[in-house]
């Protein structure tokens, strides 16, 4: 039992003089067979670790030499059959009647359970540790997040009306030369500001869409749903478009296979083609190439928007996916800097990869891989009232 005390006796040669029951019982030995024998030797001889325990280091026995107490927390007794357990015990000095130094008595006790009890306080009190250490780390993630998402939202803000206050300041501007001038201005003149602000509204039309599409994405409404979609006759159509139409030189489509079917969201598919072919009329001369390539390999359907524009600076590739990031050498060719931003999320959702390559002055290739049979978690599955939309 744990709170039962051992007691022996000792003369001042260390050996055994007298034993109680428990003692014996704790060591496994009879009272009979301790009785003159060195304690020392019966269940002191090593430490824990099982290396010797030099008799002169003992406390017990350094209670024989100054006359005081030892107590001790954090030693070992050993059993007869070679076993240990943790103790606690006292040694006091025993004097006769004269007051002359005799002995001594031991008292020990087995803290086996006491030890045990204590380690796995320790242990729970680690994992606590770690759990609020885990637990504090998660929350300042998460701040951090928070903070980076207001920054970013305020960022957003910003450039939104930055964006906004062009194409309005050019519509303010020609409406107020036309009613100024009204009576000087030519037919054509009037016609050409006309077509400014028409211009102005597409670019603000534009935007409001784009804007209205990354908020869909960010809130997570916008659904993934993949068909069967022809990609040949597909990619075809698309370039036929009276906005892909190059006079000079038109854009060249270049795919091996005659057929090539594939499992994806076709109204994501053509914004991201629409996006990277729009990109590269804009920031390619008419009298230079674009490229359109298809192609499979294995299970993952490849596409390639090369143009020999004029590129993108190094420094601006690593920002380029993000909103209303534009390149330091577009000077005043239109754009919102919204549309690639929305073609790399669209590919995501797909669960595909957009990579770039690009040199200044020589042109960019725009590399979409996506997964030939798109499977949609459940989650992302269209609603039934969709479907019959």
């Amino acid at each position: 039992m744990p709170w039962v005390r051992g007691v022996y006796g000792l003369d001042l040669n260390g050996h055994v003089t007298f034993v109680n029951p428990a003692a014996a019982a704790m060591i496994d030995w009879p009272i009979e067979e301790l009785i003159g024998k060195s304690m020392h030797a019966v269940l002191h001889h090593s430490h824990v670790d099982g290396s010797h325990y030099q008799r002169e280091d003992c406390p017990i026995y350094q209670a024989f030499q100054d006359g005081s107490t030892r107590r001790v927390t954090n030693e070992v007794f050993w059993r007869q059959d070679g076993t240990s357990f943790p103790v606690e015990y006292i040694s006091t000095p025993l004097h006769d009647e004269a007051g002359t130094l005799i002995g001594a008595v031991v008292t020990f006790r087995d803290i086996t359970q006491r030890r045990w009890a204590e380690d796995i306080l320790q242990r729970t009190n680690e994992e606590l540790e770690l759990k609020v250490q885990q637990r504090t780390a998660r929350l300042r993630e998460a701040n951090q997040q928070l903070r980076e998402l207001s920054e970013m939202r305020s960022r957003f803000v910003s450039m939104v009306c930055h964006e906004f206050r062009n194409p309005l300041n050019n519509i303010a501007l020609s409406v107020s030369s036309l009613n100024r001038y009204d009576a000087q201005l030519s037919a054509a003149e009037k016609a050409d500001y006309l077509l400014a602000i028409s211009a102005n509204v597409e670019r603000m039309t534009q935007m409001i869409d784009d804007i209205l599409v990354i908020g869909k994405i960010e809130a997570k409404v916008l659904e993934v749903s993949p068909e069967p979609l022809e990609l040949v006759t597909f990619c075809q159509t698309l370039l036929a478009e009276r906005e892909y139409h190059r006079p000079q030189l038109p854009i060249q489509f270049n795919c091996r296979s005659r057929q090539l079917v594939a499992n994806l969201d076709e109204r994501l598919l053509r914004s991201i083609l629409s996006n990277l072919l729009s990109n590269a009329m804009r920031y390619t001369p008419d009298e230079h190439a674009i490229r359109l390539k298809l192609a499979k390999r294995q299970a993952t359907l490849i596409l390639q928007i090369e143009d020999e524009g004029m590129g993108i600076p190094r420094a601006d590739q690593r920002h380029l996916f993000e909103p209303f990031h534009r390149g330091r050498n577009v000077s005043n060719i239109p754009g919102t800097g919204l549309g690639l931003s929305i073609v790399k999320q669209f590919v995501d959702l797909q669960q595909g990869t957009l990579q770039v390559t690009s040199k200044v002055g020589q042109g960019s290739t725009f590399t979409v891989r996506l997964p030939m049979n798109l499977s949609v978690s459940p989650e992302r599955q269209p609603k039934e009232r969709d479907r019959t939309t």
